[in-house]
């Protein structure tokens, strides 16, 4: 089946109208025609979305690699995260002003146009560069993989955890032989848990942090339960929506459990609260620093698997070719050596949360060594992840479509029950729906690993 033509003028619309064009600031996106690094003959032009300690830690990697290959200089540029990222991505790759080098979400390449606003990854030159199909997660690769190519080369997992205090949990008897919390099997010995850490936590805290009123972390919390009871989203063709709503329910009102019970504070600042004493709070590994920064005395473990299958939500920031109607040379090449660089020499990444997508990485003395990270890094073989459809993936149109009623939940504004159904609808309606950016269903997509 032939692809719809694909102009700047499809994508601003689709971004919006065409007041975007302006916003975006077209002269930003850059030729790479000014003067090279000196001793360098080749350039690389990457565009990122890493800032705070993401940020930094990215430099630092570049900075090394930089050193390493004085013959490449990279010309790389942060843009702002989210939506506006992938609006000003996708137009440069079609006006052909793309960037050598790019990152994505993985959940959002499906989505993104392979073969038409990005192009495949060279296997055999990754090869080249030391990377191997077989030095990564199986289920992590393939995400990557549409129609039988590589278009997305993964760099890590980031992952929802549960982050506990050990000083809390010690007072109440919940911390095993290890100095770890102990497990958690089922719903009842989650609240039971809860129910302890409270009696002895520090009076005007919440028990635990659970963003109630934030969409994202809501939707991200949701897929991973969902996940844990064995839901499933849509048929392998994605012709059918096979949407569980008993399931769904269980969920929602497992999450809408913790408000009525007492144990969170709706609207409380999650993070500041933990750091004052609350027992729990669920969040980002990007919070690591964060924590490990104040000094606390705390531990982080995936979400606990309170239905069962250890699940926790996951996506991962990967690498991407923006397509570029003469890619190839010594900038092509330079591309793979950078993006194979940095999966290959991601302990520094790791410092910032993350799990390296790079499995050889993980067995280090150094890897071993990071607390928490090697608390939780068994989520590497757990990953929760959104189906493989184009309306999926970080900051995504199912995010933004589902969060907030799962947060009606929640927050007691809508039965848990009738927002299951609702849920189911609204997938119903985006499974029919057209991706923008290339005018195809999810069925029509191509997406076959």
């Amino acid at each position: 089946m032939g692809r719809p033509g694909l102009n700047r003028r499809h994508l601003l619309t689709a971004a919006g109208g065409l007041a975007v064009a302006g916003s975006f600031g077209f002269a930003a996106l850059g030729t790479g025609a000014d003067a090279l690094a000196s001793g360098a003959d080749t350039r690389v032009r990457y565009w990122n979305l890493f800032s705070g300690g993401d940020g930094a830690n990215m430099i630092a990697m570049l900075d090394a690699f930089r050193k390493a290959n004085p013959g490449i200089d990279v010309k790389d540029s942060t843009l702002q995260w989210g939506n506006p990222f992938y609006t000003k991505l996708a137009m440069a790759a079609a006006g052909n002003r793309a960037p050598d080098l790019g990152v994505m979400h993985m959940g959002r390449v499906t989505g993104f146009s392979p073969g038409r606003l990005l192009d495949p990854w060279d296997v055999g030159l990754l090869a080249k560069y030391g990377i191997r199909e077989q030095d990564f997660n199986p289920l992590l690769w393939q995400r990557g993989v549409i129609d039988g190519k590589l278009y997305a080369l993964p760099l890590d997992i980031h992952v929802q955890l549960c982050f506990y205090r050990k000083d809390v949990l010690k007072k109440a008897g919940l911390l095993g032989d290890d100095g770890r919390m102990i497990p958690v099997t089922s719903t009842d010995e989650w609240f039971d848990v809860l129910k302890k850490a409270k009696a002895v936590q520090k009076k005007g805290l919440q028990t635990i942090g659970l963003w109630t009123n934030d969409q994202n972390f809501q939707w991200w919390f949701f897929v991973a339960f969902y996940t844990q009871l064995g839901g499933r989203w849509f048929n392998d063709d994605n012709t059918e929506v096979l949407f569980d709503a008993d399931k769904a329910t269980q969920v929602l009102e497992f999450l809408r459990r913790h408000v009525t019970d007492g144990y969170v504070i709706p609207g409380a600042p999650t993070g500041e609260q933990f750091i004052n004493g609350a027992p729990f709070t669920w969040e980002g590994n990007w919070s690591v620093p964060v924590f490990s920064g104040a000094k606390l005395d705390y531990g982080a473990t995936p979400l606990p698997p309170v239905f069962g299958e250890p699940a926790t939500h996951a996506e991962s920031h990967a690498f991407v070719l923006p397509h570029q109607a003469d890619r190839g040379g010594a900038a092509n090449e330079g591309a793979h050596g950078l993006a194979a660089y940095v999966v290959k020499h991601a302990l520094q990444w790791a410092a910032g949360g993350h799990i390296p997508a790079y499995t050889p990485t993980l067995s280090t003395a150094a890897y071993k060594k990071l607390t928490p990270q090697n608390e939780y890094v068994s989520a590497m073989d757990h990953q929760a992840t959104e189906p493989k459809v184009w309306f999926a993936g970080s900051t995504g149109v199912l995010a933004q479509d589902l969060g907030p009623v799962v947060v009606s939940s929640t927050m007691g504004s809508a039965k848990p029950a009738a927002v299951a159904n609702r849920m189911k609808s609204r997938l119903t309606k985006l499974l029919a729906s057209k991706n923008p950016m290339d005018g195809r269903t999810a069925a029509q997509g191509g997406a076959v690993a």
